[in-house]
């Protein structure tokens, strides 16, 4: 059942005045804890989404996201503060505000993240090695390859393999990887993460597959779970140390809404530590400064910022690419019926077709960077748009790459005490001399791939950066210049096994307040090797087992 924020929907108020579970947010994280948490029949829960309905064109349609980068209908449009380590810009972070969160409006790319990760998620925290997520993601998993050791087979989440429809230059890009030394990988996902392969993609049937198709809308049909959309909560209220129940605005009207059972987070890096604060519970100085009760004094919350910062590389080509499809007015009418009429062509997938794990230093002991294939290049800016689906007036693509663990750290942290006003996102990017010399190898290695025979017969001329940047000072400067986020904040809330580094112990709870966990990315321990959107479902999943057996 899903109530908007019509006046007409307002009906049964009384039935909304308590329920068992509240989920605030119906992302990744939370779409899935109110399928899991409501699958028994025994409990009521009821999904709090500040955002709207999923059920849009450009949601649905895969290359849709382009339009979404900007849509204030569906997206929250953070801005950071001003960053030295970006040449002092202030980065786009775009974040789900719709059912599905930033699986409705992101990339669509299924990674895990490596073994080694989880392994270390798990010496730190019980429960979270790498056998028990391994176990958790067969689970999940529909996976159109099939089911082995590594992955599951009959799960709620089909993971589509991407086998058919590629643009023809993925196998020159495979060609030039082999050439360059680096394997192809059948499998990311499966038993090694390094080597060069295509992306396996939360797409079914065309359609985007985010977590709200997958898991909450199936949900939806029980009578025990209730999804309220345009409902923003500004607070959670706590009494005697015990978190009863959240504040929350719709329609233009404060609401309250009471928790028998448990209070739980799944806002992301952003919102979760932005409204834990709002509700008296992080750095004490910051909460004293806007006037705030001080409920629980934890700097770590809204710390450990951490974040995957991205760059592109790109060329005109001697043959067509996706520009040459998508840029005319004829190549997007003929896409448009390949995409309405068969499900097929460049729009039912995503623009990372292929990609890969490599490591900038061979004795490094796994891939500590990620490599993206794009048949397509967008230099030309559009006002108020990623223009995938107007790309530039030329035959151009993009190899990309970004770091998989970054040491550098940044924060988030209210800027009054306003809940309608963004919080400050400081996110520190490049600031330590790991990430900047990882960086400049890496870019480094983007040319060695370029430069290999399968790729360098078909391209014209480097456009970005250009041939006449070659020194390590020219190569740092382009990329503090152009880099940016890949989306995957994280960590803000982290989980840990002390009070002095975390915010949350090893089964999720907040510290210092009783019925209240914070299940999301921002509960990461640490970021993983990849894209965040599989983990962040992970943590969904994960997170249903402890809160259920805490019900028993």
């Amino acid at each position: 059942m899903v109530r908007d924020s019509l006046p007409c929907a307002d009906t049964g108020r009384a039935a909304m005045d308590e329920t068992d579970y509240i989920i605030v947010g119906s992302g990744s994280a939370g779409s899935v804890l109110a399928n899991r948490l409501s699958e028994n029949g025994k409990h009521r829960v009821t999904v709090l989404e500040a955002g709207g309905s999923d059920r849009r064109f450009f949601v649905a349609m895969p290359l849709g996201y382009g339009k979404l980068f900007y849509d204030p209908s569906v997206n929250w449009l953070y801005k950071t503060e001003p960053d030295p380590g970006l040449a002092g810009a202030r980065d786009h972070w775009p974040r789900g505000k719709v059912l599905g969160g930033s699986s409705s409006i992101n990339a669509m790319v299924w990674i895990r993240g490596h073994r080694a990760d989880y392994e270390e998620w798990g010496a730190a925290n019980p429960g979270w090695g790498w056998d028990d997520c391994l176990a958790a993601y067969r689970a999940i998993e529909d996976t159109e390859a099939g089911g082995d050791t590594w992955r599951g087979k009959g799960g709620p989440l089909f993971i589509s393999a991407n086998r058919e429809g590629l643009h023809p230059l993925v196998k020159d890009y495979m060609a030039a990887c082999g050439e360059a030394g680096l394997a192809a990988n059948p499998d990311f996902n499966g038993a090694e993460q390094e080597g060069a392969g295509i992306y396996q993609m939360t797409i079914k049937n065309a359609r985007r597959n985010s977590a709200a198709r997958a898991f909450l809308r199936p949900a939806m049909k029980r009578p025990n779970l209730l999804v309220v959309t345009r409902a923003m909560v500004t607070r959670v209220i706590v009494e005697g140390g015990r978190a009863v129940g959240v504040e929350y605005t719709q329609g233009g009207q404060t609401r309250t809404l009471r928790a028998k059972a448990e209070v739980i987070l799944s806002g992301g890096a952003i919102n979760s530590p932005q409204l834990l604060q709002l509700s008296g519970i992080g750095p004490g100085a910051l909460l004293h400064a806007m006037g705030l009760p001080v409920l629980v004094d934890n700097p770590n919350v809204g710390d450990h910022l951490s974040d995957h910062q991205g760059i592109n590389y790109t060329w005109s080509m001697k043959v067509p690419t996706y520009n040459d499809e998508l840029r005319p007015l004829w190549g997007k009418l003929l896409a448009g019926m390949k995409y309405l009429l068969a499900g097929a062509g460049p729009l039912a997938k995503s623009i990372n077709h292929a990609g890969g794990f490599f490591r900038t230093d061979p004795s490094l002991p796994r891939p500590n960077m990620q490599l993206y294939m794009q048949a397509f290049s967008t230099l030309v800016p559009r006002e108020g748009e990623r223009p995938i689906l107007t790309p530039d007036p030329w035959s151009g693509l993009s190899l990309g790459l970004s770091n998989c663990r970054p040491t550098s750290r940044g924060h988030i942290r209210i800027a009054s005490r306003d809940p309608m006003q963004h919080p400050t996102i400081t996110a520190n990017a490049f600031s330590t001399n790991h990430d900047v010399q990882e960086m400049l190898l890496a870019v480094k290695y983007l040319r060695h791939l370029a430069a290999q025979p399968s790729f360098a017969r078909l391209v014209k001329e480097e456009l970005r950066p250009g041939p006449e940047v070659v020194t390590d000072a020219a190569l740092i400067d382009d990329f503090r210049a152009r880099s940016g986020t890949v989306y995957h904040p994280s960590c803000t809330c982290r989980m840990g096994p002390d009070a002095a580094t975390s915010v949350l112990d090893a089964r999720l709870r907040v510290r210092g307040v009783a019925g209240l966990r914070v299940i999301d990315a921002s509960s990461f321990p640490n970021l993983i090797a990849g894209n965040t959107n599989a983990p962040s479902i992970l943590m969904g999943w994960r997170g249903a087992d402890l809160v259920l057996e805490d019900a028993k």
